[in-house]
This record gives structure tokens, sequence and C-alpha cells, in this order.
């Protein structure tokens, strides 16, 4: 059993895991090569503007260069803290396996927290007022679709803590996913799974993860059986929340959080995800 004495602290600061301590890339367009012997890679990176609702969203796009065609496009949702350097990377690895990403921007503005306080009042308007969520998601959806390089047929989405949250509860709002991958999310959504969730879903958490009570983690699976959905749950024995996260064990002894960063897991989960989509989009 869970020690739930984590309960309430988890309902303040449920994404308090996911700072990235790392400094935003250049604002400039840069090429990232990564030379294999057989697949040669050139990521190609910028950053890119989109709007919603007159609200201006600063993302990053990144693709393989050398690749030609149009590949499967893939959402990449940020944590809490907000649109950083730790998206954009994430974006770079999916675009070396040959997808274009995007890690948008969920706030507006590229705003980002500086103070868990701030970061949970970001996260939270957008939870709470999930119409305007679901737009900012839609334009950054619209965004990638736009992109020369984009099978816009093929869309799937990722995300992490608070950004594993958008990505699922926008799969269960319906949108027009093919597949999301999500890690150490939280599973109180603002939107449950119901008969509109067409995407398949890979969610992968810490079985140690004092962010998620038992409950609700039977909760969502009694309703993602109940619509059927096509899914895999995936917990990772004695592994804590935020286990993707190299900064986890400095934020946990800074906040008194139980958090903790698992190499292990962390890959493992990875893998997991790159197998999940290659089944989806036979990409090799």
């Amino acid at each position: 059993m869970k020690n739930y004495k984590w309960t309430l602290l988890a309902l303040a600061i449920v994404f308090a895991a996911c700072k990235s301590e790392t400094k935003d890339k250049d604002k400039e367009e840069e090429n990232v090569e990564v030379i294999q012997e057989d697949n040669p890679v050139e990521v190609v990176g910028k950053e890119i503007s989109y709007e919603s609702n007159s609200t201006v969203m600063n993302g990053y796009i990144a693709h393989n260069s050398v690749l030609e065609g149009r590949r499967p496009g893939i959402i990449v949702v940020h944590e809490w803290w907000g649109h950083d350097n730790f998206a954009r990377e994430k974006a770079d690895e999916l675009a070396e396996m040959g997808y274009v990403a995007l890690a948008v921007d969920m706030y507006g503005e590229g705003k980002q927290a500086e103070h868990p306080d701030e970061a949970m009042e970001f996260s939270g308007n957008v939870m709470k007022n999930f119409d305007t969520a679901k737009q900012r998601f839609n334009a950054a959806m619209e965004t990638l679709k736009e992109s020369e390089y984009v099978d816009s047929d093929k869309i799937s989405a990722i995300g992490f803590c608070f950004g594993g949250s958008v990505a699922l509860a926008m799969a269960n709002a319906g949108a027009d996913l093919d597949a999301v991958a999500v890690f150490h999310s939280g599973l109180g959504l603002p939107v449950m799974p119901s008969e509109d969730l067409k995407a398949k879903l890979l969610i992968q958490n810490g079985a140690e993860d004092m962010m998620i009570t038992d409950e609700q983690e039977s909760e969502f699976k009694a309703q993602l059986d109940a619509v059927n959905a096509d899914y895999e749950y995936i917990a990772f024995e004695g592994v804590k929340h935020s286990y993707t996260n190299k900064d986890a064990d400095s934020i946990a002894k800074e906040y008194d959080l139980p958090l903790a960063y698992d190499e292990e897991a962390s890959k493992k989960s990875w893998e997991n995800m790159t197998f999940f989509f290659n089944e989806i989009y036979n990409s090799n």
C-alpha cells in the first residue's frame, strides 16, 4: 500500500517534480547533428510562433533534414514550468527517430514559472479552463499539420507530468490523435475517458508515485476498460514520481517532495514509447 500522507500534498503539487534547470536554447535556428554510419541524421530545430484566440504561443519544431517526404508529427507537451529546454530536447530526440516534433506552449508567449506556486497557478489555470486549453492544443496541432514535412493524417502526442495530463485529457476529449504516450502523468483529469476517445494510449508511471492514489489509478483504468480503450498501463516497481527528470533528486531535497530520478525506468519508458510509435507508424 502507498503512504497516503502525501495525498493532500499531491493535490497542490502534483506536477512539481518536473522542473528542468537547464537553460533554453538560443532563439535562433540551429542544427544538431547526430551522424550514424548507416543512418545519417541532421536535426534542424527552430522556434515557431502560432496563435490561439489572439494569444501568441511560442513553440519549437524539429525534423531530420536528411529524410525525404512527409512523416508523422508528434506534439510534445511541456511540464508545469512552461515551454522549456527539456521539451525541446525531447522534440530533437523524436526528430532523430524520424518524426517531426513540435514542443508546444500551453501558457502563451513562452511564459515560464520561476517558483512552484507560480507553476501551480499556471498549470491550474489550464486545467480549470479546459476549453482554452483545447483551443491552444488544437492550434498547436494545426501548426504541426501545416509543416511541409508532416503527414497531416498521422499525428500523436507525448507529455510529462502536467504535459502528460494535458495529452491524456485531450485524447479523452476526442482529439484527432493516433496515439498518446505519457510519463509520470497525473490521472485526476478535467476530462476522463469516454466514447470520444480514439487514440491508443501508453501510460507509464512509477508504482511508488505518491502524486497518484491507488483509487485514481483504479478508477482511471476502469473508465478506460468501460469504453474499450486501446491502452497499456505500466507501473515501474520501486519507482517514484518524476523518474525521467535528472534534476528530480535535487528538487526533492529542496522542496521536501517524494521524487526520484530513475535512470533505468527513464530509459525503459523511452524504449517502450519508441516501440509503441514504431508499431503504429511502421517507422524504422
